[in-house]
């Protein structure tokens, strides 16, 4: 939880910092886009291969140092930057330790607590990473307030003060690992196959993985909520005041994941962790259903807004908490870092076609017609996980 969340706060620092920093250095927005989307796919096709390379070596533990040790190192190039060529390599290096990282260290977590606890552990866990994701990007927005009010050589170097800054908590986090957490449980696997693996995957695994990228693809990101309260707040208070609050709005959101993660993980342990992910689900399509009836009604209520935001993150919390811990449930344990790799992948991959699909609605059609879409989606997701039960 401890290296999850200094991690976070390295990483999710330079995303807040980011387009101001291409800004000041005449980089259009797209080129933004561009960089982000390469990076996440980065991250999400690193997964499954760090996966299937732990189950194989058995050296999980000093694979998460390389990946934990990349995002730092990915910060010095963008922090370099005088273009998008660098920045985009240090991001791309970023999310390849993050993708490398992930997968492994879940399987690290799941067979360091007994499976009465997952559910537990994995909502510490998430909670702990959430508060990395809060703090960081705030304490970044407040250094660059701070650094702008002195003398620099140019306009970007505020920007580069808090990329250099964030070095601080990613080195930690290595450290932080590296003491702090053992792998005692990393037997190789010489003969496994990669193909031969995902060709052996049970299928009711495959169901699971099947329901987890329906539910993906309508899984839209939440900033497209914060971009919903802008436009609906706006009428009412004007664009700069409602952007404000949309942004609170979205830390409410995160707080609220913070809250939840380990009630409901405590939950899971108890009632079963499938079940508690079949409700995350539908809470998930009641979100985009809202948001469709907030737009659709034109509602300017922030207590209303706040209220979407709150069923938000509650869905969010149970959804990072749980996917993993089914996906313990229903494989076998000498494969289970590559199929929570594998489940990182779909994940990825769906949210990427969700990002490009609902916006792709919203500004074609309009938004009440995407978030719509999106429920459908996700609620399709959610009826064909219930066959993960068999």
């Amino acid at each position: 939880g401890i290296t999850s969340a200094l991690g976070d706060f390295c990483y999710e620092s330079t995303t807040v910092t980011l387009p101001g920093f291409l800004a000041v250095l005449g980089i259009p927005a797209a080129a933004l886009g561009l960089i982000e989307g390469i990076a996440d796919a980065v991250a999400s096709f690193t997964k499954m291969i760090s996966g299937y390379i732990a189950d194989k070596l058995g050296h999980r533990k000093l694979l998460v140092l390389v990946g934990y040790g990349l995002t730092p190192l990915g910060q010095i190039l963008i922090a370099l930057a005088l273009g998008w060529p660098l920045i985009l390599l240090g991001r791309m290096v970023s999310w390849f330790g993050k993708g490398l990282r992930g997968p492994l260290r879940d399987a690290i977590v799941i067979q360091a607590v007994s499976p009465e606890t997952r559910g537990r552990a994995f909502g510490f866990h998430r909670a702990a990473d959430t508060v990395g994701a809060v703090l960081g990007p705030l304490l970044g927005v407040a250094l660059l307030g701070l650094a702008q009010g002195w003398h620099w050589s140019d306009d970007a170097g505020p920007f580069r003060f808090v990329l250099w800054l964030s070095l601080i908590p990613g080195l930690l986090a290595v450290v932080s690992f590296l003491t702090l957490v053992q792998d005692q449980q990393h037997s190789p696997n010489p003969a496994l196959k990669f193909f031969g693996s995902l060709r052996g995957l049970s299928a009711r695994f495959k169901r699971y993985l099947g329901a987890v990228a329906l539910f993906g693809v309508g899984d839209f990101s939440h900033a497209l909520l914060v971009l919903t309260a802008t436009t609906l707040l706006t009428p009412l208070m004007g664009v700069v005041q409602s952007a404000q609050v949309a942004g609170l709005l979205y830390v409410w959101r995160n707080a609220v994941q913070v809250a939840v993660s380990w009630p409901v993980g405590w939950l899971a342990d108890r009632v079963g962790h499938l079940p508690v992910l079949v409700a995350a689900y539908a809470l998930g399509a009641a979100t985009a259903v809202l948001v469709t009836l907030a737009l659709w009604s034109g509602i300017e209520s922030v207590a209303l807004l706040a209220g979407i935001f709150s069923i938000a993150g509650l869905y969010v919390a149970v959804q990072e908490a749980l996917e993993s811990t089914v996906t313990a449930e229903v494989v076998q344990p000498e494969t289970m870092t590559m199929s929570i790799g594998a489940l990182g992948t779909v994940n990825g991959t769906a949210k990427f076609l969700s990002s490009a699909t609902v916006g792709v609605v919203w500004t074609v059609v309009s938004p009440e017609a995407a978030f719509a879409l999106a429920a459908g989606f996700m609620l399709a997701g959610t009826l064909v996980i219930l066959r993960a039960r068999d």
